[in-house]
């Protein structure tokens, strides 16, 4: 079956010529021209990857985006005209698996949707549960618990806490964490991996200010320390 991507962005050329050339390339489409109508068509039916445009009227991307994490841990790609450090960073510490900035090459953005997909159908194969421990993290049920409390991660959260408890107690390089998690596409972007920690320090942690479960060695990288 056809894996299923939804294109939202205000402007009917781009969502048209955008879904023309993702049916070529042999996905399914539907597309949306509004937050609301965006978070309404995913709950309908829903997607395996989202492109999803900043500039949108009423709810930009940005809220949209964390609405979309509220509803569904569904990769998202965001597509925009803006090119500030800040968007960027910003839409991947709210959880975007990716950015690309208008006006794109048609076989990047397809080369991006294949890297984002092929890293989700991955994750479940290592199965096995692992406890760093009161830390515990079901790669199979993507479900991570503390002290028996779910912690909500996104995708690309969990694949980086999955990352670090795979080798619990070792430090692992920004260069390794880029690799295992990203990809190579993602090369020489340190800021992903310091967002996106940060951003877990936020939900395991007992004071994120004072973390003592991801520790920062450093010059070298980050390691994951049992507690409790």
């Amino acid at each position: 079956m056809a894996q299923h991507i939804l294109v939202v962005d205000d402007d009917a050329l781009m969502r048209r010529s955008t879904s023309l050339q993702l049916e070529a390339a042999g996905y399914r489409t539907s597309v949306a021209a509004s937050a609301e109508d965006a978070l309404a068509a995913a709950r309908r039916d829903p997607p395996d990857l989202v492109l999803l445009d900043i500039g949108l009227p009423g709810m930009d991307g940005l809220e949209t985006l964390r609405q979309f994490r509220l509803q569904t841990a569904t990769p998202v790609i965001f597509v925009s005209a803006r090119r500030r450090e800040f968007d960027t960073i910003l839409g991947l510490e709210l959880g975007a698996d990716d950015y690309i900035t208008k006006p794109f090459n048609p076989d990047v953005l397809l080369a991006r949707i294949k890297a984002v997909l092929r890293r989700g159908a991955a994750a479940p194969a290592a199965a096995s549960r692992l406890a760093v421990g009161d830390l515990v993290i079901d790669p199979a049920a993507h479900v991570a618990t503390v002290a028996g409390r779910v912690v909500e991660l996104t995708a690309r959260e969990f694949s980086l806490l999955h990352a670090l408890a795979l080798e619990a107690g070792k430090v692992l390089s920004i260069d390794d964490l880029i690799a295992r998690v990203w990809g190579a596409e993602f090369s020489g972007e340190p800021q992903v991996v310091y967002v996106h920690v940060r951003w877990l320090r936020e939900k395991i942690e007992a004071d994120p200010n004072q973390p003592t479960r991801i520790v920062n060695v450093r010059g070298v990288g980050y390691k994951l320390m049992p507690q409790g």
